[in-house]
């Protein structure tokens, strides 16, 4: 005898019906293992992936041309120490940890390849310091005069950092329209931040230390 219409209708329901619970009970089951949430892995992989681009090799390739190596070190500095000399003076979270990486893959894809490689071992023992601008500007010209003694220059004051990179910006837009039209600031030319770079002095251990803060020159 062949089930009714009634009776085919019933069936398929208990078979949804036991379908639907299953994939509660599934799910419900996964999620007690361990697995309750698999968005919460994403973060720690996102991590990992992170850490890794940072810490990577070195990309290019070695820069045969003294010329355009040194060119090329002048821009760069100048490029790291502008901007942590316009880096806010008490960054967020994600504002010190955007330098800290802006840093890290600086290294990584400086176009000389052999000059990377030694600043990345520099990073290694001197991390960028990114709790304010100070601590970064601090931290720009410590490491800078590491540089300046591998390749025989002179150290730079680092109390006059602020001076021989001084980009001409106004310091704060906000003060800027409160004062109505401030005087605009000359830029220095470049024998005068040439004469500021070459005035060589090791910087004070005291500063890196912490035990005194730098008195950065303010801008605008």
């Amino acid at each position: 005898m062949k089930p009714s219409g009634a009776s085919r209708r019933f069936i398929l329901l208990l078979i949804l019906a036991a379908g639907f619970i299953s994939i509660i009970f599934l799910t419900s089951f996964r999620d007690a293992e361990g697995g309750r949430n698999p968005n919460a892995i994403i973060p720690a992989q996102n991590d990992q992936v992170h850490s890794a681009q940072l810490s990577g090799h070195v990309i290019a390739s070695k820069l045969g041309n003294a010329t355009a190596k040194a060119e090329l070190g002048r821009a760069a500095w100048k490029v790291l120490h502008t901007t942590f000399a316009r880096f806010p003076e008490k960054p967020t979270k994600d504002e010190s940890e955007a330098l800290r990486s802006f840093v890290h893959l600086f290294q990584r894809l400086y176009p000389c390849g052999e000059c990377a490689e030694h600043f990345g071992k520099v990073l290694e023992k001197y991390p960028p310091q990114v709790s304010s601008r100070s601590a970064a500007a601090t931290w720009g010209c410590y490491v800078h005069n590491i540089v300046n003694k591998r390749l025989h220059k002179p150290e730079f004051d680092c109390s006059k950092i602020g001076d021989a990179y001084d980009c001409g910006c106004a310091d704060d837009e906000e003060n800027k329209a409160k004062s109505g039209n401030p005087p605009e600031k000359p830029e220095k030319s470049e024998e005068q931040k040439e004469k500021l770079i070459e005035k060589g002095r090791k910087v004070d251990e005291d500063v890196m230390a912490g035990k005194k803060s730098l008195q950065l020159a303010r801008e605008g």
